[in-house]
C-alpha cells in the first residue's frame, strides 16, 4: 500500500535517516517508537509529502488515501461543531450533487442504444458505488456516533467551534479524520487531549477499522491495545518487530544484549589489533603482518549501538511535613458557573497517605474540584474543609503556560525560592535534566516536555503534605512517566491526581472518584478495578432499558444494600453518588437502629480477616512476580537452553495463575461483605 524505499534525510553534516526501507500493508496496526529526536514525526511528514527526503522515495498506491493528525494544528473557528464535522463528507456532498445531475440527465434522454447513454449509466453507477463506500446514506448517524464517542454531548452540536478549548478543537479534527475513512491513519500522539472513556472508544474504533494505522504515542496501554507491529527508529535505521509494544520491549532488550556483546567483542578485537600495529609498526620482520592488520581494520564494518539515555529524571519528593489524619473533608460539594451546572453531591473524606485519582470526561468537574481543594474556587454548594497543618503543592494542567516566557530556567526557580533552598537550585534543576547551558535558556524556547519538567521542579521547592496534580504526564515520555510514578509511590504524603493515563494510575492509586452526569461517585480500588466496574454498570444500564421492571427490582435491592452500608458506617448511603442513587434517610436510619454493637463488632472482625487474606495473597503474587522477572532476565542473557530452568519457570507461571484465581475469589468475597 505504502512503500518507503532507501529513504535518507540529512541536515548539513548530520544524517537523521540512513537508507531506511519498510512496507505498510493494508490493515497493518503499527506503533512507531524511538527516543526523542529519532525522527518519528518527520517520518509521518515524509509519508504525507509535507517533507521531502534527501534521497530515496515514498511510493503510495494510487487508490490509497491518507488521514494525518499532527500533534498541533490550526483549527477553523467559523462554524458550529456539526457543520465543521460535516466537512469530512465534502466528497459525499459532491457525489450527491453529481448523482442528482446524472439521474436527471438519464431521465431526460431517449437515446437508449447510444454509446454516450451507456457511458452516462456507467458514470452514474460509479458515483453511486463511491457514495455507498463513503457512507453517504449514514453520514448523519456516523457524525453523531463519532462525536459522542469522542466525548461531545448532543447539546454541543450547535455550539460554535470558537467556544471550545484547544483540546476539544483537536477532537473536532480527529472526528473529521475518522469520518473520512482514509486507507491509512497517521496519528501523532492522538490521546493527548482525550479522557479515559474517549481513549477506550478510539481504541475500539481503530481495532475494528478496515484500513491501516500508523501511530506515535507515549500511552503504553493505548499502543498495546491498538498495535500488533512495532517499528523502531534508532541511529538512523529502522527495526521492524511483528509484535505489540510490551512484547517489543522484551525483544528489544534481548536484541540489545546481543548487539552489546557483539559490539564489545569487536571493540576488544580492534583494541588488540591496534596494540599489535603500534607495537610492531617499526619492526621490519613484522611489516607484512602489520600491513595486513591495518587493511583488516580498514575493511572492518564497525558496529554501532545506540547509547542508553541514562539522563533520566531523578525525582524525589521532599518528606511530607506532619499533618492531621483528616486531610480534607468534602461535604455535598458542588459547583455551578452561572447557569452552567458542573457537578454536585461530592461527599468524601481524604485521609493522610491516600493516593486518589479523579477521572471522568472532560468538562465534568475534575479540574474544578482540584481548584476547589487548593482554594482557587469556592463551592457554590456544600463545603470543603482542609485538615490541620495541610500544606498543598499544586501542578496545574496549564502550569507550563503560567510561567513567564522571558525568564530563564534558573530565574523561574530563583524568583519563587526562599531560604536555604536557593543554594540547591542547580542540583534541583539537574535532577530535572536541566544542566550546563540549559539553565540559561528562556522558558519560551523550551519544548512542552521541558516546560512540564520545569513546572514540576518549581512545585517541589517547598516540602508539601498534599500534592494536587492535574494531568502531570501530558508532555512526558514513557521513561519520565515511570520515574514520576515511582516518586509518587515512595512519597509519604497525600496525592490527588487528575489523569487519563491508565498505566500511570495503575498500581499508584487506591481510590477513584468518577465525575459523570453532574455527580461524583467513589470506587474503592485501582484504575482497572474502576474500568471493570464501569463496564459492568454500563451493561446493567442496558439491561435495565431492555427490561424496565426487572431493572427497577434490581435498583430497589441495590438501594437497600446501600442503606445497610450507610447504617453501619454512619454516612450517607449515596456517598459520592448523584442524589438519584441515594438511599432514603428514614429507611437508612431504621436499618441503622437494628444494627447492634455485637453485630458491628462481628462484621468488623470478619472484614479484618478477609482483608488479611487478600493482603497475604497479594504478597505471594508479588513474590512470584519477582521470581518470574528474575528468570526473564536470566533467559534474556542466556546462551544455552536449560530444561530445569524452563520447567521451574513454567511452574511459577502456573502458581501465579492459581494465586490470581484465589485473589479474585477473596477480593470478591471482601467486596460483597463490605457492600452487604
Amino acid at each position: 500500500m505504502i512503500s518507503l524505499d532507501n529513504l535518507t534525510v540529512s541536515y548539513g553534516g548530520w544524517t537523521l535517516f540512513d537508507n531506511i526501507s519498510f512496507l505498510i500493508n493494508p490493515k497493518d496496526r503499527i506503533g512507531l517508537v524511538g527516543r526523542n529526536g529519532a525522527g518519528k514525526t518527520t517520518l509521518l511528514k515524509l509519508i504525507t509529502g509535507e517533507q521531502q527526503p534527501t534521497s530515496g522515495a515514498v511510493t503510495v498506491n494510487g487508490e490509497c488515501s491518507i488521514g494525518y493528525l499532527p500533534q498541533t494544528m490550526r483549527v477553523a473557528d467559523t462554524t458550529t461543531l456539526a457543520e465543521e464535522t460535516a466537512k469530512a463528507f465534502d466528497e459525499v456532498l459532491r457525489l450527491e450533487a453529481e448523482i442528482d445531475r446524472l439521474t436527471h440527465e438519464v431521465a431526460e434522454r431517449t437515446d437508449y442504444e447510444s454509446e454516450a447513454y451507456e457511458q452516462l449509466l456507467h458514470r452514474l453507477t460509479d458515483a453511486q458505488d463511491r457514495y455507498h463506500i463513503l457512507g453517504g446514506e449514514t453520514r448523519d448517524a456516523d457524525i453523531e456516533k463519532t462525536l459522542l464517542g469522542l466525548g461531545f454531548r448532543r447539546e454541543d452540536f450547535g455550539r460554535a467551534t470558537s467556544e471550545f478549548s484547544g483540546g476539544w478543537r483537536m477532537r473536532i479534527e480527529l472526528a473529521k479524520l475518522l469520518l473520512r475513512r482514509p486507507s491509512i491513519f497517521l496519528l501523532d500522539e492522538p490521546t493527548n487531549h482525550l479522557d479515559i472513556e474517549s481513549i477506550q472508544w478510539l481504541e475500539e474504533y481503530l481495532k475494528n477499522y478496515n484500513g491501516a494505522v500508523l501511530l506515535i504515542s507515549h500511552d503504553r496501554a493505548f499502543l498495546d491495545n491498538v498495535t500488533n507491529r512495532t517499528v523502531e527508529l534508532s541511529l538512523g535505521k529502522v527495526t521492524d518487530y511483528k509484535v505489540s509494544y510490551s512484547k517489543y520491549v522484551v525483544l528489544r532488550a534481548e536484541r540489545r544484549a546481543q548487539q552489546l556483546a557483539a559490539y564489545e567483542n569487536q571493540q576488544r578485537m580492534i583494541e588488540k589489533t591496534e596494540e599489535f600495529i603500534e607495537k610492531f609498526r617499526y619492526k621490519p620482520t613484522k611489516s607484512n603482518q602489520v600491513q595486513s592488520r591495518i587493511k583488516q581494520l580498514e575493511r572492518l564494518d564497525r558496529l554501532e549501538i545506540e547509547e542508553e539515555d541514562l539522563a533520566t529524571l531523578n525525582i524525589k519528593f521532599p518528606p511530607a511535613p506532619r499533618s492531621g489524619q483528616i486531610v480534607a473533608e468534602i461535604r455535598e460539594a458542588g459547583m455551578s458557573f452561572g447557569a452552567k451546572h458542573v457537578f454536585s453531591g461530592a461527599d468524601f473524606t481524604i485521609e493522610k497517605g491516600d493516593k486518589i485519582a479523579l477521572v471522568g470526561r472532560n468538562g465534568e468537574g475534575k479540574t474544578t474540584l482540584a481548584r476547589m481543594l487548593i482554594g482557587h474556587l469556592t463551592p457554590t454548594e456544600g463545603s470543603i474543609r482542609l485538615g490541620a497543618n495541610v500544606n498543598i503543592g499544586y501542578y496545574a494542567q496549564n502550569q507550563d503556560d503560567l510561567m513567564d516566557g522571558e525568564f530563564t530556567v534558573y530565574d523561574t526557580l530563583d524568583r519563587v525560592a526562599v531560604g536555604d533552598i536557593r543554594t540547591r537550585l542547580r542540583d534541583i534543576l539537574g535532577a530535572f535534566l536541566f544542566r550546563g547551558e540549559d539553565i540559561d535558556k528562556k522558558v519560551k524556547v523550551l519544548s512542552g516536555g521541558e516546560r512540564a519538567r520545569l513546572a514540576m521542579a518549581r512545585m517541589m521547592l517547598e516540602p508539601r503534605n498534599l500534592l494536587v496534580l492535574d494531568e502531570p504526564t501530558n508532555h512526558m515520555d514513557m521513561r519520565s512517566k515511570d520515574i514520576l510514578k515511582e516518586a509518587i509511590l515512595k512519597y509519604d504524603g497525600t496525592v490527588v491526581v487528575v489523569s487519563h493515563d491508565r498505566e500511570f494510575l495503575d498500581g499508584m492509586v487506591d481510590k477513584v472518584y468518577e465525575f459523570r452526569g453532574g455527580g461524583v461517585r467513589e470506587y474503592l480500588g485501582g484504575i482497572y478495578y474502576f474500568l471493570e466496574k464501569r463496564k459492568l454498570e454500563s451493561l446493567q444500564e442496558i439491561e435495565r432499558r431492555d427490561a424496565p421492571a426487572r431493572g427497577a427490582a434490581k435498583g430497589a435491592a441495590k438501594g437497600t444494600a446501600k442503606g445497610a452500608a450507610a447504617g453501619r458506617n454512619g454516612q450517607s448511603a449515596g456517598k459520592g453518588a448523584p442524589a438519584a442513587e441515594t438511599q432514603a434517610p428514614a429507611e437508612a436510619a431504621a436499618l441503622s437502629g437494628k444494627a447492634s454493637y455485637e453485630q458491628r463488632k462481628e462484621q468488623e472482625k470478619l472484614l479484618r480477616k478477609l482483608r488479611r487474606a487478600v493482603e497475604t495473597i497479594e504478597a505471594e503474587l508479588a513474590d512470584i512476580e519477582r521470581q518470574i522477572a528474575a528468570y526473564d532476565a536470566k533467559f534474556a542473557s542466556a546462551t544455552a537452553y536449560d530444561e530445569a530452568d524452563y520447567a521451574a519457570y513454567n511452574d511459577l507461571k502456573a502458581r501465579y495463575d492459581h494465586q490470581m484465581h484465589e485473589w479474585e475469589k477473596a477480593s470478591y468475597e471482601l467486596e460483597i461483605t463490605e457492600e452487604g
